[in-house]
């Protein structure tokens, strides 16, 4: 289990659907539930503690929730990738959950198998956004805080920016442009500094809203 994805579950939801979870999470070869928390304060600060790779949160949660708990880990330059936890009636919930620097988000509901794809696919860098989420959250005016700023972009930053609205992880940019995943680390930095971005899911809006996805 050295290579495994390691997991945090932070959810309110009685321990025994907890335990659920984890037993599934666990019969995969490739993820390793290394925590649970069961509110949010617990939750940030065992993925201090644990450091996950994803941490699994719910948003609806007593004290502190799953987009005040995001925001903390922002603060602390946690590197964890989080997968939000929602319902359909919370939907009005994701928006602020992706602002404060979630990777994607999957519904309670979600398919088993569905669920640990998700899993893998944040960990490797992706961004799980439905259409609708996607367009609502390229209407806020949040959307706009880089344009005018694309020109500053050098012709490899855009080339790099379009794989990101691709929805490419760093490995996978890497090697569509033959380069080291150092190199495009670097390349995505440079390209949310300019913009004044905060992470790669307003690059990848940026870059839908100005034309320059590809």
């Amino acid at each position: 289990m050295a290579d495994a994805i390691k997991v945090l579950l932070v959810d309110d939801d009685h321990q025994v659907v907890r335990r659920g979870l984890r037993t599934f999470l666990e019969v995969q070869d490739d993820i390793e539930v290394v925590g649970e928390a069961a509110d949010g304060a617990e939750g940030v600060a065992r993925a201090e503690e644990l450091r996950p790779d994803v941490v699994l949160m719910d948003v609806k949660m007593p004290g502190m929730d799953g987009v005040e708990a995001l925001r903390k880990l922002r603060e602390l330059a946690n590197p964890a990738r989080v997968l939000i936890v929602t319902s359909f009636t919370e939907q009005r919930t994701v928006i602020p959950a992706l602002r404060a620097g979630a990777a994607g988000y999957v519904y309670k509901d979600v398919d088993p198998d569905a669920l640990a794809g998700a899993i893998r696919s944040v960990h490797a860098g992706h961004i799980l956004l439905q259409p609708e989420v996607a367009g609502a959250l390229l209407s806020q005016e949040e959307a706009n805080s880089g344009q005018g700023r694309g020109g500053s972009l050098t012709e490899r930053e855009r080339e790099v920016l379009a794989l990101i609205a691709d929805g490419r992880s760093n490995r996978e940019i890497a090697r569509a442009l033959v380069l080291s995943e150092k190199t495009v680390k670097t390349h995505v930095s440079n390209i949310l500094m300019k913009l004044d971005l905060a992470d790669r899911t307003q690059a990848a809006l940026w870059a839908v809203r100005h034309g320059a996805a590809g």
